[in-house]
């Protein structure tokens, strides 16, 4: 399994690192590098190629991959019984792209539960904004033919609430990199499903009065909060001081609400 290609968008952009370290694992045109003490990825790495995108019908089961140990991954038990979806971290149609075969084998492989995270139902399916958010770059990438690669895990937090053996991750980061007239150019985003998730008494719940909230932020930010290394993406970051907040972050309601240049 050949996994993420540091030189596909032409400039290299090597695999972002975590400063936890973790077991690195390749997959058809994707990485993780699984965090063993979170049972999580702690950074995923993709290539879409927009040009050569397929839209192939949903197949694949979530299991196990047997190269990890099992105390290493999040399996089935923290699922069941309760409104956790398993989320997809890499989504399954980024690299579904080349001959059937090839992309009919890559997105069978994201179903792999080393590339899942538990996110609240309402969180993962949102059309505005965490779905919505993949659903856009996937979208820039297949009507420019355009190449991307992204990067997304959880952001780890000391207030992660404890259930069923693991903490759910609260924050998620997305970091999405593509070359311009020869340079390269990226974003970042934060996704927050705090008020989505409550785990008092070992059972969780959904609030469905709550909102989750989505930020484009500096990829500097993101690099502080998640302990990740994301090189030279920092300096080909697309998001000035114009328009955002005091601190550089941009509250986004919709997917219209972000910058791109």
């Amino acid at each position: 399994m050949s996994g993420y290609d540091a030189g596909f968008l032409g400039i290299d952009v090597p695999l972002p690192a975590s400063s936890r370290g973790g077991r690195l694992l390749t997959y058809p045109r994707f990485s993780v590098q699984l965090d063993a003490e979170r049972r999580l990825a702690a950074v995923t790495g993709v290539n879409i190629d927009g040009a050569r995108l397929l839209d192939l019908p949903r197949t694949g089961e979530w299991r196990l991959d047997p190269r990890a140990p099992e105390s290493e991954q999040v399996g089935p038990e923290v699922y069941a019984r309760n409104d956790l979806d398993r989320g997809h971290l890499v989504r399954r149609r980024d690299p579904g792209w080349g001959t059937p075969a090839e992309a009919r084998d890559a997105t069978e492989a994201t179903f792999f539960y080393t590339n899942a995270a538990p996110q609240a139902a309402d969180f993962n399916q949102s059309k505005e904004l965490w779905l919505g958010l993949e659903d856009h770059v996937l979208a820039f990438a297949e009507a420019s033919d355009q190449r991307v690669s992204v990067f997304t895990a959880p952001i780890f937090g000391e207030v992660d609430p404890p259930y069923r053996g693991v903490r759910v991750p609260l924050r998620f980061f997305k970091v999405a990199a593509w070359v311009r007239a020869g340079a390269l150019e990226a974003t970042g985003f934060v996704l927050d499903q705090s008020a989505l998730v409550d785990t008092r008494e070992g059972v969780v719940a959904v609030d469905r009065l709550g909102a989750f909230r989505t930020f484009q932020v500096p990829i500097g930010d993101v690099a502080a909060a998640s302990g990740v290394d994301f090189g030279p993406l920092v300096g080909a970051d697309v998001l000035s001081p114009a328009g955002a907040r005091a601190d550089g972050w941009r509250e986004l309601s919709g997917v219209a609400d972000i910058r791109w240049a």
